[in-house]
């Protein structure tokens, strides 16, 4: 649960990333609210892998990272019904979680029944409603839970926080910031 521009996607970004090259056979997988966002995530994890000379590549598309050491980073839509069929999933990571449909965070999760995979949820608050709220709110020990507000961000300027509670005012403000 993390501010606007704290750095969530860069940080799973690398994680995803090491993951897929120092473990082999690791699948990883990434959501979002849309392919443009899942897309995007995969840009980032590609522009690090690209910094580290792309060691390992068989193949890479718009959507697909695969690597000689039999892993595999895959970025995929926000649609319950067409994301079926992954098994196995070391890893999955579902950015922008709280404005994920509840549908596709159930239809996702037994993907990691059998690797006993990890999932990260991240995202900055959407109300309070839907998964990632219950498991952020109410999640029990099941979850561990990391808060990072706007104030903790070195490269966001106290003044630029003024600012932006100025014109969005204090409510939609803690959303984004806090």
């Amino acid at each position: 649960n993390c501010t606007r521009q704290g750095g969530k996607s860069t940080g799973v970004a690398v994680l995803a990333l090491v993951e897929a090259v120092c473990v082999p056979g690791t699948k990883v997988l990434l959501l979002s609210r849309s392919q443009r966002q899942s897309t995007e995530l995969f840009r980032i994890v590609t522009g690090f892998y690209r910094r580290l000379k792309s060691p390992l590549l068989v193949r890479q598309t718009q959507h697909e990272l695969e690597l000689g050491n039999y892993s595999r980073v895959v970025c995929l839509p926000c649609r319950e019904d067409t994301v079926r069929g992954y098994d196995n999933v070391d890893l999955l990571i579902i950015d922008e979680a709280a404005r994920v449909p509840d549908e596709l965070y159930r239809a996702v999760r037994p993907m990691l029944a059998v690797s006993n995979g990890r999932l990260i949820c991240l995202s900055t608050p959407c109300g309070k409603r839907g998964f990632f709220w219950e498991a952020f709110a109410r999640g029990g020990d099941d979850w561990h839970r990391i808060e990072v507000k706007a104030e903790a961000i070195p490269r966001i300027t106290p003044e630029f926080l003024a600012e932006e509670l100025r014109s969005l005012g204090p409510n939609y403000f803690r959303q984004e910031y806090e």
